[in-house]
């Protein structure tokens, strides 16, 4: 009866326990009510059936689809991502296995001898000891320090869990975003080749002009420059090409030297990227998850220093058999123990906890700040795209306008040329401003593929809602 009166107590006083943590809310941001940029690019209505794991299916693409996956597998950097995942939960449940006694089991067996000098005997004693047993230990957590410590590393593992999500999107935006370019200098290599086609046949025709005296060597000079030059570009936006493949050959995880992409002119896809509510944001990046459960984290610790102040007091019981005897186990070899064991309490310790409990206090102002730049930061990038997005669409209208005179005009200008009615130079002009505008066009189309995916990364992802959320303690 004794000793459940005593467990009875022990168990009140640990349920009763206080929580030397402040109460916690997570740091609080004016969130606007709508986005500053809208215009003729941006929003589309976000819908029940709109698939949103794979957001890069917003441009159908099976390599890319297929080069997506293979990250999951294969890419270095999301693996050591999940390592550190895989260390914050380990560390937190060595933190939760502090809310349980613990309970270890002691045997063994000595042959021992006493001193003939020690005090008030003047003969050895040698004799056999016996011990088997168990003894238990329960910290009651009366001030709230396991369970802070708990709290702390549940926050840091679910901040964990965020960043992993951050590496997994940063990975899929940077693969999308190369393979996009990639695709974009496909598209510049087949105009420079149809091009170069082109300043091939015009230098053919300079040059038998030039045989039968209507034309001049100056003009088969200037065929052989735009021949020669646009052949170097197209040598240049190779080099470029093939340093994108190896980038991408590391984001999944291969060796450059054996990956490698077919070159392919695909048709170019804009997509209309759902832009919903701005409060949405904070549920849906996973940054500011994590930047959030970090304040919570600081939090705790907070009221783990608290608890410093105050003692620790552990209820301990032990229980077993001994004997220097044969008959271990019988009842006159039994013993047990029970009681409360107190923690020497430091009486003064020259600052040092007054200090770590300052260093808690900074840490919390330290991740509050952080949090609340990552949201501005989030809502910023947000403005950002957007209003990329919108102006290169723009761009693109009056690029298109500038591709189609320019094409015009090179076509004009050529048939003079071969009518005798203009010299080479103003053909030369109108070649170069035509393949200007073009390489101009396809490199504003590429920028607009590469604008939505950076909008989708500023928005955690896409239009999804399922993603790491805030969380109250």
């Amino acid at each position: 009866m004794q000793t459940a009166r005593i467990l009875s107590v022990a168990l009140a006083l640990a349920v009763a326990g206080c929580d030397m943590a402040p109460d916690y809310t997570p740091p609080k941001i004016a969130v606007p009510v709508s986005y500053k940029e809208v215009g003729p690019w941006s929003p589309a209505t976000p819908a029940d059936d709109v698939q949103r794991g794979a957001w890069w299916s917003i441009f159908p693409d099976p390599i890319l689809d297929g080069l997506e996956q293979r990250i999951e597998k294969n890419s270095p950097r999301l693996a050591a991502a999940v390592a550190r995942y895989d260390q914050a939960r380990g560390l937190a449940g060595q933190a939760r296995s502090s809310l349980f006694p613990s309970l270890d089991l002691e045997t063994s067996a000595e042959r021992d001898r006493l001193s003939a000098n020690r005090p008030l005997q003047t003969k050895p004693a040698v004799y056999n000891d016996y011990v088997g047993g168990l003894a238990a230990s329960y910290e009651l957590d009366l001030w709230g320090r396991v369970r802070n410590l708990v709290a702390q590393g549940d926050a840091d593992e679910q901040a964990s869990a965020a960043d992993l999500a951050s590496v997994h999107l940063s990975l899929q935006a940077e693969l999308a975003d190369d393979y996009l370019r990639l695709r974009g200098l496909d598209a510049e290599m087949a105009l420079l080749s149809d091009t170069v086609d082109a300043f091939d046949k015009a230098l053919k025709l300079t040059v038998t002009l030039h045989s039968g005296g209507a034309s001049s060597a100056i003009d088969v000079g200037r065929a052989e420059t735009q021949l020669a030059s646009a052949k170097a570009q197209l040598s240049d936006v190779g080099a470029d090409r093939a340093l994108l493949e190896h980038a991408i050959a590391s984001l999944v995880g291969e060796p450059a030297s054996t990956f490698s992409i077919a070159p392919a002119v695909q048709t170019i896809v804009i997509p209309l990227v759902p832009v919903t509510a701005p409060s949405l944001l904070l549920q849906r990046r996973p940054d500011i998850a994590a930047a959030e459960r970090r304040v919570a984290a600081a939090n705790a610790g907070i009221g783990v220093q608290r608890a410093a102040f105050y003692p620790d007091i552990t209820l301990g019981l032990s229980g077993g058999f001994e004997s220097v005897r044969g008959n271990l186990l019988s009842a006159p070899s039994a013993f047990w123990a029970l009681g409360p064991a107190v923690a020497v309490l430091s009486i003064f310790d020259g600052g040092e906890r007054t200090a770590a409990l300052k260093v808690a206090h900074g840490q919390f102002d330290e991740a509050a700040a952080n949090y609340r730049q990552t949201v501005l930061d989030s809502f910023r990038e947000v403005e950002d795209e957007m209003a990329l997005a919108n102006r290169l669409a723009e761009e693109a209208k009056h690029q298109d306008d500038s591709v189609a005179a320019a094409s015009r005009t090179n076509k004009l200008a050529f048939v003079q040329y071969k009518e005798g009615a203009a010299d080479y130079l103003g053909v030369v002009t109108a070649q170069t401003a035509e393949l200007q505008a073009e390489m101009a066009a396809l490199n504003v189309q590429t920028r607009r593929q590469q604008a939505a995916i950076a909008l989708v990364r500023a928005l955690g992802g896409g239009w999804e809602q399922n993603g790491p959320k805030l969380a109250d303690r």
